[in-house]
């Protein structure tokens, strides 16, 4: 099994091999804890197209949630700066409903592909949220305020976020 493991992976990180998703996926299907490991690393790793498929592999595997904190990682992360829209893009195969604020702070701070993406999430997810979560959220959303990329996308986030906080906050307010 171990080198038929060693095969699948040295094939999904061929720069060369034209089926590297369908590797991937095959990895993601028989990862055990040693793979996951190994995937995790490749998606911390410099190349981000073998991260995007270690990624990838790590959302089909049953290590679902340690395979999300390691993507997230890699969307916060200076180096995958210019490649950060395409994790963003993987992290919908994921299970999301316990990363509302994760996916806020993509949507504040992230590059307007992965900004774009993450506003769907937030409006198509059906996340988990506590009053903590409202807290957190907040913060960024302060902090964003303060620190603004530019003026332009302060009044259209402003209308798109306050309208969202006021909902959350109800929801705890009738109880």
């Amino acid at each position: 099994m171990e080198e038929e493991i060693q095969k699948l992976m040295d094939h999904m990180c061929d720069p060369t091999e034209s089926n590297a998703y369908f590797f991937a996926d095959k990895l993601g299907k028989v990862a055990d804890e040693e793979v996951k490991e190994k995937l995790i690393e490749l998606v911390k790793g410099d190349n981000w197209e073998v991260a995007y498929l270690a990624s990838r592999a790590l959302s089909i595997s049953k290590f679902n949630e340690e395979g999300l904190d390691a993507v997230l990682e890699a969307i916060f992360d200076k180096k995958n700066k210019a490649h950060q829209g395409a994790f963003v893009q993987i992290i919908e195969d994921f299970d999301l409903s316990e990363r509302f604020v994760d996916i806020f702070k993509i949507y504040l701070f992230g590059n307007f592909k992965s900004s774009t993406l993450a506003k769907a999430y937030l409006d198509e997810v059906e996340f988990d949220i506590t009053p903590r979560t409202i807290r957190k959220v907040e913060k960024h959303w302060n902090h964003y305020l303060h620190n603004p990329e530019d003026e332009g996308s302060v009044i259209l986030k402003k209308s798109e976020v306050e309208p969202m906080l006021l909902e959350m906050k109800q929801l705890f307010s009738e109880e």
